[in-house]
Formats: C-alpha cells, structure tokens, sequence
C-alpha cells in the first residue's frame, strides 16, 4: 500500500470503474492516487509488472473480508420434521414437501415420530408410517441412521442423495395450482 510498494514499475487500474490507465512509474502512481484522494493498495504482487489498484484502503479491505466470508461453505445442517401417528393426508404431504426442500439444499432430515399416551400400544403403526416416508423421500435421500424406537419417540436420519440422482415427488404449493384445470360446468342443475 501507498509508500510500502518497493518495485519501480507498476500497472495500475483505477478500482471504482476497473479502467485500466496502464503501467506508469511508482511515483506518478502514487500521485494519480493522491490527486483522486485514494490509496495505491498493491493486488498482484507477483505479476511482472506488480498490478497496483487505486481503491479507499478501508472499503477495499473490508469487501475482501466479506468475499472471504461468503466462499466459507455452510456445510450441511440437520433439519427436523415431527410427525404424530395419526397425521391427516394434507399435513403429511406438507411435512413431505418441506423434507424435499431441505434435502434439495442438501441439509440432513431428521425424521421424528411421536407417540402420547394410549399410542404406545401401537408402535407398529408408527413404524409404518416411518417405512411410508422412507419410499416416499426415496428419490431425494439416503437412510443414514434406520428407524429405530426410543422412549416415546421413533426416529430416523436422511442424507441427500447427489444433486444429479435427486428426483422431487412433490411439488410445492404453488405449482400444484397451476397443474389444475379447471373443471367446466355444464349450466345449473334442475330441482
């Protein structure tokens, strides 16, 4: 940056529109940044000759941090669906569709099944349900961890498959709408 540059040569683009004004002596490089109220902050240092920018220090250093942030990957997070034994047609197909959302980011699912009171008598039906969601997330994921009963609970893990064996079953909400046609009617009915 500014007085720390030590070659005598430099190439130089100016940083608020990218023109490049050409390789120029350090001095009268140092002097097109000054007459602009900027700093000459070195990119390339290892370019023959070094590429030099004309950029506010402060500003050029923090988009820096940020585009370091953003290429740290997220990884992957574990999303949970709760379900009840006795879930309704509706609730499950949405259950089901905001599974098939996360697989599609390439989050894990964690699927949880919950029994209260009386329901405990009847585990099979919860591991029915378990085997149900299981094929029908089949085109989006892989059983990590199988369906498996503890206390109250039956839980199980999925991981996505890869993006280019992933096949979604159902779609979301809105293009549901646009798949249905509308239903002529053919005049009123006589009573």
């Amino acid at each position: 940056m500014n007085g720390r540059i030590r070659a005598r040569e430099v190439r130089v683009i100016l940083g608020s529109t990218g023109e490049q004004l050409g390789v120029l002596k350090l001095s009268d490089a140092l002097r097109k940044a000054q007459s602009y109220g900027l700093d000459l902050v070195e990119v390339a240092p290892t370019a023959n000759p070094p590429v030099c920018k004309i950029v506010d220090f402060g500003k050029f250093r923090y988009d820096i941090s940020k585009q370091e942030k953003d290429k740290k990957p997220s990884g992957s997070k574990l999303k949970e669906i709760k379900f009840r034994v006795n879930i309704d047609d509706h609730d499950y197909l949405t259950k089901l569709r905001h599974g098939e959302e996360f697989l599609d980011k390439g989050n894990k699912v964690r699927v949880q099944l919950q029994f209260r009171g009386r329901e405990m008598a009847h585990t099979e039906f919860g591991m029915q349900l378990m085997d149900r969601v299981k094929n029908d997330l089949a085109g989006m994921a892989q059983v990590e961890m199988e369906p498996k009963l503890a206390g109250r609970n039956i839980t199980m893990t999925l991981s996505p498959l890869p993006a280019s064996r992933r096949k979604r079953r159902f779609s979301t909400p809105g293009e549901e709408i646009e798949e249905v046609e509308p239903v002529e009617q053919n005049g009123a009915s006589e009573s």
